[in-house]
Order: C-alpha cells, then sequence, then structure tokens
C-alpha cells in the first residue's frame, strides 16, 4: 500500500497536478510507515504512535511555517511523560484477566472447596501470580540489568528510549508460549535465553535491527517452549543470545 499511495503521488506530479512539498518529506513518510504498522497490530503498541507523532510534529511545522524548535525539548518531555503514565501495563492486564476469570469461576472453586471438606485432604488452588513473573522495564536517558528467576513467567514490556536494558532469561521458565514487548527507540534491548526456546520475532526495525546471535543447538524431544518479541526497533536494535 505505501508502494502504491508513492507512485499515485508520482503520477499526480507528472501530469502537472501540484502537491505541497510537505508530501514527500521525511517526516510525512515516517507518518505512513507508523500507520501501516499500526494497522498491521491492530492500533495496539506504543511503536506506531510514537512514530505517528515524531512525523505529525515536524509535518505541522513545516505546513504552518511556523518555528517550533523552541518548544521542541518541551514537547518531547511532555509527550514522553504521558506515554510513560498512560501507556497499558502488560502485568496489570493479565491480573485484571485473571480476576475476571477467577470471578466467574468463584461458585466453582467453592462447590470444589465443599467436596474437599468431606474429604481427607485440604483443597488447594495453586494458580498463584506473582509480580515477578511479569517484566515491565522503562528505561529513558538511563541502563539497567533485569535477571529474571521465575518459573511461571508469563512475558511483559521492556522500553527502552535513549537507553539501554540487558534482559537474563536464562534461569526463568514457562508453559506453552509468552510475548514480550519491545518498545527501541534511539535505544537497545539485549536479551538472553536458553538454548531449548523458541525465539519468534515480529519486531518492526526503521533504521535500526534486530540480531539474533544465538548459537545452533540440535533438536530436542522437550516440549517447545515459544518467546514472541514483538515492538519496534526505531533508530535502535534488539539483540538475542544465549549461552
Amino acid at each position: 500500500m505505501i508502494l502504491l499511495l508513492i507512485g499515485c503521488i508520482f503520477f499526480l506530479r507528472n501530469f502537472g497536478i501540484s502537491l505541497p512539498h510537505w508530501v514527500f518529506s521525511w517526516h510525512m513518510i515516517l507518518i505512513v510507515i507508523g500507520l501501516a504498522v499500526g494497522a498491521k497490530r491492530n492500533f495496539t503498541g506504543s511503536g506506531w504512535l510514537i512514530m505517528v507523532l515524531i512525523g505529525g510534529y515536524f509535518t505541522l511545522q513545516d505546513i504552518a511555517s511556523l518555528n517550533f524548535s523552541r518548544y521542541g525539548f518541551a514537547v518531547v518531555l511532555v509527550g514522553l511523560g504521558l506515554f510513560l503514565i498512560l501507556k497499558p501495563s502488560k502485568r496489570s492486564k493479565y491480573m485484571d484477566e485473571k480476576k475476571k476469570a477467577d470471578f466467574s469461576s468463584t461458585d466453582d472453586l467453592n462447590s470444589a472447596s465443599e467436596d474437599a471438606d468431606t474429604n481427607s485432604g485440604p483443597f488447594v488452588q495453586d494458580d498463584t501470580v506473582a509480580i515477578d513473573d511479569f517484566v515491565d522495564v522503562v528505561n529513558v536517558f538511563s541502563g539497567s540489568k533485569q535477571h529474571i528467576y521465575s518459573k511461571k513467567f508469563k512475558g511483559g514490556e521492556v522500553v527502552s528510549i535513549f537507553g539501554g536494558c540487558d534482559l537474563n532469561l536464562s534461569q526463568a521458565d514457562f508453559s506453552n508460549t509468552v510475548v514480550l514487548e519491545i518498545t527501541a527507540i534511539f535505544g537497545g534491548v539485549k536479551i538472553i535465553v536458553p538454548p531449548t526456546w523458541t525465539v519468534k520475532s515480529d519486531v518492526t526495525a526503521i533504521f535500526g535491527g534486530l540480531d539474533d546471535k544465538r548459537s545452533v543447538l540440535s533438536v530436542t524431544e522437550e516440549p517447545r517452549k515459544i518467546i514472541i518479541i514483538k515492538g519496534l526497533a526505531l533508530f535502535g536494535g534488539v539483540d538475542i543470545r544465549n549461552f
């Protein structure tokens, strides 16, 4: 769709139909890419919105022919603050869904506990969710190193803006599939995973990249553990390694 749009614009210009000069600017391309990434992800996550906001700021400055440079740094700080405050947390989303599921199954638990009272052993529900089961890291103009030891890892989110994060998952464990959201803007994220995990990448890289430096190991018969890495690398990078 992006290629078709660019081709139509050039056709119109070649036919003598004048178009505003900002249509061919780099910030308009950034807006188009951001909308395309958002449409691909059903407008979830934060990467596409950041691209649209950055492109929209420079496009508005170009259309209005005004100098917003004196307000640029303040606008960036305000926008970044609002983003960090209002962004949805993967941890809180999971906890809300779990509370709803627990509430809907209260009758089943009560009946099960009544049955357990008639038996010799007590009824025990082993479905606890700990805070350490999630990753929720935000690095802005800073860096951090995170070691995850949870055996019921639920995924999470890592945001690095003008900073970096080292996420060590070599001691973590989970069942089936988890999702890890990555946003690296002028920053980087290094992820260390066990060699037996299967990594599926769905990271959109724009003037950045994802580097998978894992060593190739033989296929085992153990149950597959799949970690899906999603997100955006804008002028940044994501590095995946194992030991």
